[in-house]
């Protein structure tokens, strides 16, 4: 099943996607896609809705973020073997875990706004996890059944804020805008391996990232394990978990996000998202 959220931002409603990617209003069945919805329990009854008999929604309908009222953002850095080579630096041996803020969530087709005075604006596809119940002290081996989804993620990264500024990778991760999710919410069942899927991004038609989930150093299941071990992972959490090769940074020279770019990014069953950078109207 996948999942998705319709209309302006912060009136969102919910919706899923027929199986001739036909958008549907779930509006009568559900009130919105949030932590709450997220239980088995009521993903299985919107399972067993037959998409036919939901109104399909027109042409150019705006998709919001594919989950709403999402409390937490827990990224994972430096998480693909090959992304940690071309920025030359030795793979972790355990996860490194940032926050973005959750007011950095975006709709996966919205404006991608540059803080003023940037001049180091990143790009970064990535896999999504969409934690589906709590999740505290769960064992690597029980960790995927405390997923409720997946989705596609643009890391937004201001590089400058991340790097050069001293203190944590957060300021630089959580500007408005800066973390896009979705189209889709894709439950599970809808993908046969996660640890399989294809990553890309193109800068203004031009291929820029290209990469698969099986580089990733740490995997789905070791990073829910993982965290879940320092902090209690809530229906909603969103994990972001790194992006493979490509970034901006890493280009030689390195190539920043000016106005008027065009981020194309996609996954897959994760679907695509496209966003316009525009200069902070102030």
């Amino acid at each position: 099943m996948k999942l998705m959220r319709h209309g302006p931002r912060g009136q969102e409603k919910p919706g899923l996607v027929d199986a001739h990617g036909g958008l549907r209003d779930l509006s009568a069945h559900v009130a919105d896609i949030t932590p709450a919805t997220l239980h088995p329990d009521t993903l299985a009854r919107l399972a067993a809705i037959d998409p036919t008999t939901l109104p399909l929604l027109p042409e150019g309908t705006r998709l919001g973020a594919c989950v709403g009222q999402v409390g937490n953002v827990v990224a994972i850095g430096l998480n693909y073997a090959d992304h940690a080579a071309e920025a030359g630096l030795k793979a972790p041996s355990q996860p490194i875990v940032f926050n973005k803020h959750n007011g950095a969530i975006g709709g996966p087709n919205d404006d991608v706004l540059m803080p003023p005075g940037s001049e180091k604006l990143d790009w970064e596809v990535e896999l999504g996890i969409v934690i589906g119940r709590p999740t505290w002290h769960v064992s690597e081996a029980d960790a995927l059944q405390h997923v409720a989804g997946y989705c596609l993620v643009n890391d937004v990264s201001e590089r400058a804020y991340q790097i050069e500024y001293e203190g944590q990778w957060t300021k630089g991760k959580s500007y408005p805008g800066h973390c896009p999710i979705g189209p889709w919410l894709v439950t599970p069942d809808e993908i046969a391996d996660v640890q399989t899927i294809d990553l890309w991004l193109d800068v203004n038609g031009q291929r820029r990232q290209t990469g698969n989930t099986r580089t990733m150093i740490f995997g789905v299941a070791h990073i829910v394990s993982y965290l879940s071990r320092f902090m209690a992972l809530q229906p909603g959490d969103v994990i972001p978990t790194g992006t493979p090769p490509g970034v901006g940074m890493g280009h030689k020279p390195p190539v920043y996000l000016r106005p008027g770019d065009i981020m194309e990014l996609g996954g897959g069953v994760l679907g695509r998202q496209r966003q316009r950078v525009v200069a902070y109207p102030g």
